[in-house]
C-alpha cells in the first residue's frame, strides 16, 4: 500500500480562542518542501478570520479531482498516439446537503479544454472514451461520495 502525507500547521499565537474570532489561516507542508498557505473559505468563516488569498480545503478537493483526471487523461491520450499541447480545466465544486442531510461536496464538474496537435487528433467519440477511462481510473474521484462530472470542451 502506498501512503501520501501532508503536514498541517496552525498556531494560536497571541489570539484569543474561545471567542471564536481566531484566524483560520494555517499552512500545508508537502514532502518536496512546498509550503502552501491555507485557510477556511471566507464563504464559511467571515473575514478577517479567513484568508481569501490562501487555498481552502474545498478548493483543494476540487483541484485534486481535476488534477487526478488530467494526469490519467494525458497518460491515456499518449498511449493512444494523441499529442496534447495544452490542457486547461475550470473545475467547480458544489457544496450542499448530502442525502444524509450533512454538508458535503455534492458535485464536482470538470470542464477540461484540450488542445491537440499533429495527427491523429481524436474525434468526439475517442475524446469521450479517453475521458471515461480517465474518470474510471481516477482514484480521487473513486474516493468521493460526490458525483464527479466531466463537461469537456475541445479546443480547435
Amino acid at each position: 500500500m502506498q501512503q501520501f502525507t501532508a503536514t498541517l500547521l496552525w498556531e494560536r499565537g497571541r489570539q484569543e480562542f474561545t471567542d471564536q474570532r481566531y484566524s483560520r489561516a494555517h499552512e500545508w507542508r508537502f514532502d518536496g518542501g512546498l509550503r502552501v498557505p491555507a485557510s477556511s473559505s471566507p464563504l464559511s468563516v467571515p473575514l478577517p478570520m479567513s484568508d481569501p488569498a490562501a487555498v481552502d480545503p474545498e478548493e483543494a478537493l476540487v483541484a485534486a479531482a481535476s488534477s487526478c483526471h488530467m494526469l490519467f487523461f494525458l497518460s491515456i491520450a499518449a498511449q493512444r498516439g494523441f499529442t496534447v499541447d495544452r490542457y486547461q480545466d475550470h473545475a467547480v465544486g458544489a457544496l450542499g446537503r448530502g442525502a444524509d442531510g450533512r454538508m458535503a461536496m455534492t458535485r464536482i464538474t470538470l470542464r477540461p479544454a484540450i488542445a491537440f496537435s499533429g495527427a491523429p487528433v481524436p474525434d468526439a467519440a475517442a475524446l469521450a472514451a479517453i475521458h471515461h477511462l480517465a474518470h474510471e481510473k481516477c482514484y480521487i474521484a473513486n474516493s468521493l461520495k460526490a458525483d464527479v462530472v466531466i463537461a469537456a470542451a475541445a479546443e480547435g
